[in-house]
């Protein structure tokens, strides 16, 4: 099977850790691009690498991995594959909440790795497309308009009072206040109430 070479961070506070994953990435043709310690570093070499994923311990100095993934994700999001030692339900839900694509218990081998690889990319990728889907829908609505509570009527001409207490047109009233836009017409009963004689007398209307 061919393999993608991709771009790797390890965040992980023990160097002979480190080493034996850098070792598993190699075996699965991934390159590392950079090594972090502590999750301070391992944000600010994500953001300066800007890797294709990151393998991340959960337990580090200065900023733990649930922490990182965090900031990562608001500063400079990437596909992240945590690696701990613990099980509980309540960590993996906290790296998932923190935008982490996998979870996966060490020691891991390297089909392992690659398996949670390929799982947090994929997962990233839907997203980001779910953000940008998101947006989109935001900024729609930023457009729409509503009309909503009580609006003062007028019950014989049907004039509406706006908010600085001018009487205003129907029409002009709900073009400013959605996107609505009218064309005018006549409807049958105004048609033969207004212009009825004219059909009666043989005439026309146009």
């Amino acid at each position: 099977m061919n393999r993608v070479s991709l771009r790797v961070l390890i965040a992980e506070d023990d160097p002979l850790v480190a080493e034996v994953i850098e070792a598993q990435l190699r075996a699965v043709v991934f390159s590392v691009v950079g090594r972090a310690a502590d999750g301070r570093a391992a944000v600010e070499l994500a953001c300066a690498l800007r890797p294709d994923v990151i393998l991340m311990d959960i337990q580090m100095p200065q900023m733990g991995g649930i922490e990182a993934a965090h900031a990562i994700q608001e500063r400079c999001p990437t596909p992240i594959v945590i690696l701990t030692v613990h099980s509980e339900q309540v960590v993996a839900a906290q790296a998932a909440a923190a935008g982490v694509g996998a979870y996966l218990i060490k020691p891991a081998g390297p089909e392992e790795l690659e398996r949670a690889v390929t799982i947090a990319r994929a997962r990233f990728a839907d997203l980001l497309e779910l953000r940008r889907l998101n947006a989109e829908l935001q900024e729609a609505l930023s457009r729409v308009k509503t009309l909503s509570g009580l609006l003062p009527i007028c019950s014989h001409c049907k004039k509406i009072r706006d908010d600085q207490g001018y009487w205003r047109q129907v029409e002009e009233y709900v073009q400013d206040h959605s996107e609505a836009e009218f064309t005018h017409g006549i409807c049958p009963q105004c048609l033969d109430l207004h212009y009825g004689f004219m059909r009666r007398k043989g005439g026309t209307t146009t």
